[in-house]
């Protein structure tokens, strides 16, 4: 089941972040920008336990742009499609709100190239969307790939 987060799934999303971002696979978030940007998450709920085992953010960077971020499927559910339920969730929100271009920057390219997603030069990418950047620990040799997708 997928629905939007409330205040209550943020613990459960900072958790799912926090383990990724321990190895280095994705941007770890303070809880507190996670408190913030709460309403930018969905999140995959699994039925019998009710517990967050999924969860991606949809956030507006621009009037037609939009970036997928923070994508995190519990390891033990790895496989089971709730990534790719979270991203077409993800582009199916950026239609309703007459978004243009959606992108991510990812280390798994492969996976957002099923969704039309193409390889782009990260300089292409607005400045704005470069300060969550400061706060990673690869700031300033960023080796993720920026992926974008007309909508």
């Amino acid at each position: 089941m997928i629905r939007k987060a409330t205040i209550k799934d943020v613990k459960e999303i900072h958790r799912l972040l926090h383990q990724y971002g321990l190895k280095g696979e994705l941007l770890p978030r303070p809880l507190s920008k996670l408190y913030d940007h709460v309403r930018d998450f969905s999140v995959y709920i699994d039925e019998t336990t009710q517990k967050v085992i999924g969860c991606c953010a949809l956030q507006f960077c621009w009037e037609d742009l939009a970036e997928i971020r923070s994508l995190a499927v519990s390891p033990e559910h790895v496989r089971e499609k709730i990534g790719s339920i979270l991203v077409e969730n993800a582009l199916i929100e950026a239609k309703k709100f007459n978004i243009k271009k959606v992108f991510a920057l990812t280390y798994q390219p492969e996976f957002f190239k099923k969704f039309g997603f193409i390889q782009i030069d990260r300089s292409e990418l607005p400045l704005k969307i470069w300060a969550d950047c400061i706060l990673c620990i690869k700031f300033p040799n960023c080796d993720e790939i920026a992926m974008m997708r007309k909508i």
